[in-house]
């Protein structure tokens, strides 16, 4: 590119990354060089020196409106030249150049599109000057050099001048997993790699096609909404599927000459050992995207068609969604906080892996919490991070069992405990003490229904005395996926639809139901997110002497319905009623 003057003061220095992120304090976890969405979000990574992602907004990240606002400038020019100086950065006017065609056509379009800058010329050491439209994102140089292999200098310009010429010149980029698929050939990516060859494959695993696809498929099941990734090879195919609303959905399947390398990328992004493929390993990614953090868990198992991995998403935005906006009805929102506003006693909730138990817990310590409350929760790990509130791993190899940990925040002067599990008889005896001496305890159990969790803490030991005087209520629930609003319309149920749910024609007259006829919102599926139905179980005294009489569940559970509980199913009709779900749903998600 001919330039007609060159950028920037000659005497100002290139932005020092490390140095910016140094006097930021930023800090983060192992992670992965990053692509955008399409909405501007990005996978934070590592940078190769063993510092991982930003996660918090900094003085050297923060957004261009809130860095201008406080330069107090009046012109657009003025404000961008205050923001490169404070970044470090050269201020280019974009008009002061003419577009290069051999440099143009050597930039990979799809990273002008993803990472919003434009190529402006090449020194004589090879260094790359790109104009860039969102100077904030401070990774984005290092993620260049990366991708390019080149040595990579940003300056800044104007946003609008720099999208025009992106799309002038690099036009419209596809940025679907198959798109890049399709790119991806035996020229771009090295094939020949075997599983024991750790050479090859450390080499390969940091190749951009292999870092952009692996990128890719992270972000999209984040833009999916999707709550698990599952990587899993066969014999003959490397299948890929997301779980969306709780039901897998399948992609296209990279080639089967992909799987070690793309296995073994997200072992080094989760930190992982990649040289041992014999042994379950876990691990744990975290992204930022649109200023949202989110969390990975990562679990490989070994397989006869080698390994297959399991992402857990947990999306911090999604943690902290308020009991209103989980299904509760007024009735049982009415209940459950008065339970959670006493000061001590044991609240339980119960339900299958995956049925919102701990956004539910969640919900109710958003709820209760205030800055006069001590709050600790014990986990298996952390899911979520809840500001103000202490957070404890659990860690079985060094010992720090739930039991072990509970002993200890006792001594912690705590007000609220969560605890993740009652899992074993030592959990549930220290739970029930804490409750007996001050302290109002939230904790999940695996049952079918409410009223079957105090058959299960007797079964693990505990004496029906010690439930009685602890216990104060218990919450089973379920989680239905909700119809979409975009394609919702009314439908006639089927007499078998409502046999399977156990009502006559007679019961519905006047009763309008609803389904998704599917479109493009709710991927042709007919529903888009979920929502929970309850069960709420009050420990009643006509209750407590049927505890301590060692009753069966069945007699304590019809005890409950006739003091008034919903079950599950009711729950999930009055949910019907009201057009929010579908008897499909409620019926597979609940028994009579």
């Amino acid at each position: 590119m001919a330039d007609k003057k060159k950028p920037g003061d000659p005497k100002k220095k290139d932005v020092d990354i490390d140095s910016l992120m140094e006097s930021a304090g930023l800090v983060g976890t192992p992670g992965s060089v990053g692509d955008e969405t399409e909405a501007g979000g990005r996978v934070e990574g590592s940078r190769g020196d063993g510092r991982g992602p930003v996660h918090d907004e900094s003085e050297a990240g923060q957004s261009i409106d809130s860095a201008l606002t406080q330069s107090q400038v009046s012109s657009e020019e003025e404000e961008l030249m205050a923001l490169a100086e404070k970044l470090g950065m050269p201020f280019i006017r974009m008009k002061d150049y003419d577009p290069e065609p051999a440099l143009i056509t050597s930039f990979p379009p799809q990273v002008a599109h993803s990472y919003r800058v434009f190529p402006i010329t090449r020194d004589d050491d090879g260094v790359i000057l790109v104009a860039m439209a969102q100077p904030e994102n401070i990774r984005t140089v290092d993620d260049l050099e990366q991708l390019l292999a080149e040595p990579v200098k940003g300056a800044i310009a104007k946003p609008d001048d720099v999208n025009k010429l992106i799309d002038e010149y690099f036009g419209q980029v596809d940025s679907s997993i198959e798109s890049i698929l399709e790119g991806i050939s035996e020229e771009s990516v090295d094939f020949a790699v075997r599983e024991d060859d750790i050479g090859n494959l450390e080499k390969v695993v940091n190749q951009p096609p292999i870092i952009r696809l692996v990128n890719l498929i992270l972000l999209q099941a984040v833009k999916d909404r999707a709550s698990d990734l599952h990587l899993e090879p066969f014999q003959e195919t490397f299948r890929i599927r997301y779980r969306v609303d709780g039901a897998l959905h399948e992609t296209k399947p990279p080639p089967l000459a992909l799987q070690s390398a793309i296995i073994s990328r997200i072992k080094v992004m989760s930190n992982m050992d990649i040289s041992e493929s014999r042994l379950p390993q876990d691990g744990r990614i975290r992204l930022n995207i649109s200023n949202r953090d989110v969390d990975l868990r990562v679990s490989t198992l070994p397989t006869v068609g080698g390994e297959s991995i399991v992402l857990r998403i947990l999306d911090q935005q999604n943690a902290m969604v308020g009991l209103e906006q989980s299904g509760m009805t007024p009735e049982n929102m009415a209940i459950f906080e008065k339970i959670i506003k006493r000061p001590n006693g044991i609240l339980l909730v119960t339900g299958p892996t995956g049925s919102g138990k701990t956004t539910t817990l969640y919900g109710a310590l958003q709820r209760i919490y205030n800055p006069e409350l001590k709050v600790i929760t014990v986990e298996n790990p952390v899911e979520y991070e809840f500001r103000g509130v202490v957070q404890v791993n659990i860690n079985d190899e060094v010992g720090l069992t739930f039991a072990a940990c509970l002993r200890s925040i006792l001594r912690q002067d705590p007000d609220v405990i969560m605890v993740g599990e009652i899992r074993d008889s030592d959990t549930a005896k220290i739970a029930i003490e804490a409750s007996l001496t001050g302290h109002l305890v939230l904790s999940t159990l695996h049952t079918n229904d409410a009223p079957s969790a105090v058959t299960r803490l007797v079964d693990m030991g505990v004496e029906p005395f010690l439930i009685t005087s602890s216990v104060e209520a218990v919450v089973a629930q379920r989680l239905v996926r909700k119809i979409c609003n975009r394609c919702k319309q009314p439908y006639t149920a089927t007499e078998e639809d409502l046999y399977d749910l156990g009502v006559s024609p007679e019961d519905v007259e006047g009763v309008t139901f609803f389904k998704g006829s599917g479109c493009e919102d709710c991927g042709y599926s007919g529903y888009k997110g979920r929502l929970g139905i309850f069960e709420v179980f009050v420990v009643s005294d006509a209750v407590r002497d049927m505890i301590l009489a060692r009753a069966p569940s069945s007699v304590i559970f019809q005890q409950a319905r006739d003091e008034g509980m919903l079950t599950l199913r009711e729950d999930g009709w009055k949910k019907i009623v009201a057009g929010l779900t579908t008897i499909e749903e409620v019926v597979r998600e609940t028994s009579e």
